[in-house]
């Protein structure tokens, strides 16, 4: 096997169950025979690209290309037909992997098939590839663009499960529960791989329902990982629903990624079920870098202080690195260590641009405690918003608005003024019909922070835009919208 395995259960298989989707699984044992058999029939592909449907097929493919040494593309089933033809046009996979039962977009029935047959068997587990290979290409959101394909290599998905295995004492013994998509790091990386090389089990639910939740930590689940928009809905839930809050209150952990948490929907369930949810921060060319730890105490509204192993900073403008302690003072994230992407797929020149001297720019910008811990502010694009000579992050203030009991789901922009450089302006989902006065919420968010962090507008919408990790997508939010 050696010390550096991706999967080391691949080598040293047990008869634990190791993946489960509704009433099909796997076990380690299981999951060596068919990833070996599948692994075969890749010697001397390039580059496949996996159909990331949430089924057990998907999780088996992904397997055999890590064991195959030959790098995966996972690919969201619910790309539009431009990102998908963007997508293989990039990556050029020579095979795509999918269910035998999957229809496939025109675009990838283009491409060579290979169905992952689960009864399949007869061979051995190829040599252990080099760490430094290629393992992943995940392809970015493309809010900036067209998406940019990551390129994970091993020892960066490896170094990552392990510091976060350790940050929240994570082990064999858990059962992890997810409904997360299988296309991004999130669901795939933490909560496919994560289980798999520490030789636990994952249990997913093929898409979230608060009854399939609750089924689960009522069982054997020991760990829930989501995005804030289902931990909004499991906040409800368990407040009018004792089976609900007991039920979170049986898990060891309960983690939230990928946006951030409200301050609010954090209380909301410590309140309903004694819990506290570890948020963690990261991106796709970085991995996860910051975490609340399992054991210690929660601060609501951060994401933890970096991981073991990486290195984190705070810069300004000029690039020079802030001081610790000030949580007033907003910087951008700066991330160097063992969990860096190799760079971007054919794009040398973005790479560039990420990086300079070992260290990637995240573009994403926060404050940091005395302790460590990280305030995240958003993204400097969109999050950060200069008004009347004050940078002002729009989360603060997200948060302040969902304190309103008249407001179920907010974001805030900044949008260009001639007076103030910009102006903050809200966009609120109301929690009933009339929704609260435009300047009751002004005063509301006034009277929390400061004055000049009110709203100067505000537009009440039906739900707001969405991704499918539950980002807000803040370039939609237009006044006619």
């Amino acid at each position: 096997m050696g010390a550096l395995a991706l999967l080391p259960t691949l080598h040293q298989p047990t008869d634990a169950e190791a993946v489960r989707f509704g009433q099909r699984s796997v076990t380690h044992w299981e999951l060596r025979v068919v990833t070996a058999a599948l692994a075969s029939q890749l010697s001397g592909v390039r580059r496949v690209a996996i159909w990331a449907q949430p089924e057990l097929e998907t999780c088996v493919a992904i397997v055999a290309a890590l064991a195959a040494g030959v790098p995966a593309v996972p690919v969201n089933p619910k790309l539009g037909t431009r990102e998908l033809n963007h997508v293989c046009a990039d990556a050029i996979p020579d095979l795509v992997l999918a269910a035998p039962d999957a229809v496939l977009p025109e675009t990838l029935r283009a491409i060579p098939r290979l169905s992952v047959d689960l009864r399949a068997q007869g061979a051995a587990i190829p040599p252990e590839p080099d760490p430094e290979s290629p393992a992943l290409i995940i392809y970015t959101s493309g809010t900036t663009g067209p998406p940019k394909g990551v390129v994970l290599p091993r020892r960066a998905i490896a170094a990552d499960i392990d510091s976060l295995a350790e940050a929240w004492a994570w082990t064999t013994r858990d059962v992890l529960v997810h409904a997360l998509p299988l296309s991004h790091v999130h669901g795939l990386v933490l909560g496919v791989l994560g289980p798999l090389r520490l030789g636990g089990t994952v249990h997913h639910l093929g898409s979230f329902s608060i009854d399939g939740v609750v089924r689960e930590l009522s069982g054997s689940a020991t760990m829930l990982f989501g995005v804030p928009t289902m931990y909004h809905r499991l906040a409800a839930a368990a407040e009018r629903d004792p089976e609900v809050a007991a039920a979170l209150s049986r898990a060891r952990l309960l983690v939230s990624g990928s946006a951030a948490l409200s301050v609010s929907d954090h209380q909301r369930i410590a309140s309903a079920t004694g819990q506290q949810v570890a948020q963690r921060y990261g991106m796709t060319e970085s991995l996860i870098t910051c975490a609340v730890r399992a054991e210690g105490p929660g601060k609501p509204g951060t994401v933890g202080p970096p991981l073991d192993g990486v290195q984190l900073r705070l810069v300004d403008d000029q690039g020079e690195t802030l001081e610790v302690g000030d949580d007033n003072t907003v910087g951008e994230i700066e991330v160097a260590g063992p969990t860096l992407f190799l760079g971007y797929l054919n794009r040398p020149d973005a790479t560039a641009e990420a990086m300079h001297d070992g260290w990637f720019r995240t573009g994403d910008v926060a404050t940091r405690t005395a302790d460590g811990h990280l305030r995240l502010v958003g993204r400097r694009s969109t999050d950060l918003i200069t008004s009347g000579g004050y940078k002002i992050g729009a989360g603060e203030i997200e948060d302040a608005l969902l304190e309103h009991p008249g407001v179920t789901d907010a974001a805030v922009t900044g949008e260009p003024d001639p007076d103030l450089g910009e102006r903050l302006v809200a966009w609120v989902v109301a929690a009933g019909d009339p929704p609260p006065a435009a300047e009751e919420l002004a005063e509301h968010v006034a009277a929390l922070l400061a004055p000049h962090k009110r709203p100067r507008a505000v537009h009440f919408l039906a739900a707001l835009p969405r991704n499918d990790m539950g980002k807000v997508r803040k370039a939609e939010l237009r006044p006619s919208c």
